[in-house]
């Protein structure tokens, strides 16, 4: 298996990760019977925490379904190669160092992150289209 297609596996944990924090925040500040109720009149996000936690979740579900695109045209095109791999590698490590910065309100290395992955997009697309 090539290392896109092994990260490609293992990126439905990477968003677990992201919809559990959310979830977990979620349930923390509006509580667990309202939480599994129907949520009608929800209200707003109030903690940083959870505000911050879905921000992160939908900058992830942004890039999420490229990256899963980019990485079945590698496999199927078999365009894998030193591109690819670094491509896949550094979406997945940025993406994965993002929540928690995020999380934690760390302004610059959040940006640094999110520019990592995005560089991996990048490596990703162009090998591919190349």
């Amino acid at each position: 298996m090539s290392l896109e297609l092994a990260l490609l596996a293992w990126s439905p944990a990477l968003l677990a990760l992201y919809v559990g924090a959310q979830g977990t925040l979620y349930r923390v500040e509006h509580g667990v019977s309202f939480s599994v109720s129907g949520r009608d009149d929800e209200p707003p996000a109030h903690g940083r925490y959870l505000q911050r936690s879905e921000k992160a979740l939908r900058n992830f579900l942004e890039t999420y379904g490229a990256f899963i695109a980019l990485a079945f045209v590698a496999e199927l095109g078999q365009h894998h190669g030193l591109l690819t791999a670094w491509g896949a590698s550094l979406w997945f490590a940025g993406r994965l160092a993002y929540l928690p910065l995020y999380l934690l309100g760390v302004p610059y290395l959040r940006s640094l992150a999110w520019s990592v992955a995005a560089l991996g997009l990048a490596l990703l697309f162009f090998r591919v289209i190349v």
